[in-house]
């Protein structure tokens, strides 16, 4: 039996699949992006920032804990099963958001919606991971994150564009339907396991096991801990972005056509910038990037309260953007470098356990903050927060990776 060859141009043609599946799986969050904060204004009539921003708290909380389990069934029911699944579970989602009668409706799909990208996102990752080996991992994740990222930017910007067109529902949802089935039926008949690529890397792989992958992975080790606290805070900031930016923009008297492009602003630029800083977490050093990645984010998201027009925020939208495409694909990269590749599955769920739960804290810290005091604190706190992750990289992980 041959051995697989590991490589992005020897696997070219499976990786592009996972690439344009991945592009799926961002586009059934991209659905959510612009307009399901206006939707709970408006047609289920919260006002409390805390009760709209319930929907991304649940949705990160399933998605770590999906993300976990991905790491850990990874090897026992394989790849292509758990991506298999991860379409299965998410298929109600988009019609459970089209006819939803109360916000209860809303909150389960995005328990759906979680498990879908918790399973079928971390299934991407793992899969292309398998695919290249070492030496183009960064590059491998810059592809994967930016297809789907770029996929939650512009579906964000259609739906926008849709339910300023057609209204707030049904029509912005049938692109929801769309993805499913398109993402279930190119795995189903194209995509192959990568079990194989696995075992041909492990054969030359010199990276010694961890005693305990999870504490490791989540504190322990200098360089995982490091990476696993800055994908918090990183998903923090995110879910302060997914919750609260709509609504402060609305707040400074934009249009929901206006909103709709500056929401899309920030993930399309995240999305995009990962094709070049992927490629690059390949030859600088990954402390440096990450460094600096959450050190620009910081200094955007304090831009945001101080901002009033089109341009200004538009402007800090994609410093946004260019931060956290600085740190996303780095974040996978440095996690693979530093673990087996017998461990890589569940050490990348472990680490996007925590960084998902992001979402969770961000929405309820930010939520809070946002009723107690003003949507201005609320996003102040979270730009300190990640002005400290930025530190804490610094003067803890080492410049060898």
């Amino acid at each position: 039996m041959t051995q697989p060859t590991l490589g992005l141009r020897q696997n070219g043609v499976q990786f592009s699949l996972l690439v344009l599946i991945n592009a799926f799986v961002g586009g059934m969050v991209g659905l959510e992006r612009a307009i399901l904060p206006e939707l709970a204004e408006q047609e289920f009539a919260l006002a409390a920032k805390s009760a709209i921003l319930s929907f991304i708290a649940v949705f990160g909380f399933t998605k770590a804990v999906s993300n976990y389990y991905a790491g850990v069934l990874a090897n026992r029911v394989g790849r292509k099963n758990l991506l298999l699944i991860g379409w299965v579970i998410g298929a109600p989602v988009p019609l459970m958001l089209m006819f939803a009668p109360s916000w209860g409706w809303v909150i389960a799909a995005n328990v759906l919606l979680g498990v879908n990208q918790g399973l079928a996102w971390s299934s991407t990752v793992v899969m292309k991971i398998d695919l290249v080996g070492e030496k183009q991992r960064g590059l491998a994740m810059g592809f994967n994150e930016s297809a789907g990222y770029l996929a939650v930017g512009l579906v964000a910007l259609l739906t926008g564009w849709l339910a300023a067109t057609y209204g707030l529902r049904p029509v912005p949802f049938y692109l929801g339907i769309g993805f499913v089935i398109a993402g279930f039926f190119c795995t189903w008949l194209f995509v192959k396991d990568t079990a194989g690529h696995v075992h041909a890397e492990t054969q030359h792989s010199n990276r010694p096991m961890l005693t305990n992958i999870f504490r490791d992975t989540s504190y322990k080790h200098p360089n995982l801990g490091s990476i696993t606290q800055a994908g918090l805070i990183n998903n923090l900031n995110d879910g302060m972005m997914w919750g609260l930016f709509p609504l402060l923009l609305v707040s400074k008297g934009f249009t929901i056509e206006q909103t709709a492009i500056l929401v899309a602003i920030y993930p399309s630029v995240w999305g995009l910038g990962q094709l070049f800083t992927g490629a690059a977490a390949d030859k600088l050093p990954k402390k440096h990037i990450l460094f600096g990645g959450m050190l620009g984010q910081a200094i955007a998201i304090v831009g945001f309260p101080l901002a009033s027009s089109f341009t200004t925020i538009a402007a800090i939208s994609i410093l946004l953007g260019l931060g956290t495409a600085a740190v996303y694909p780095t974040f996978l990269a440095a996690i693979a470098d530093n673990t087996h590749p017998q461990q890589r599955a569940s050490s990348i769920g472990i680490f996007r356990l925590w960084r998902d739960l992001g979402y969770v804290f961000g929405a309820i810290l930010t939520g809070l903050l946002a009723d107690v005091v003003s949507m201005d604190a609320a996003i102040y706190s979270v730009a300190a927060l990640t002005f400290f992750s930025s530190i804490l990289i610094k003067l803890r992980m080492n410049t060898d990776v």
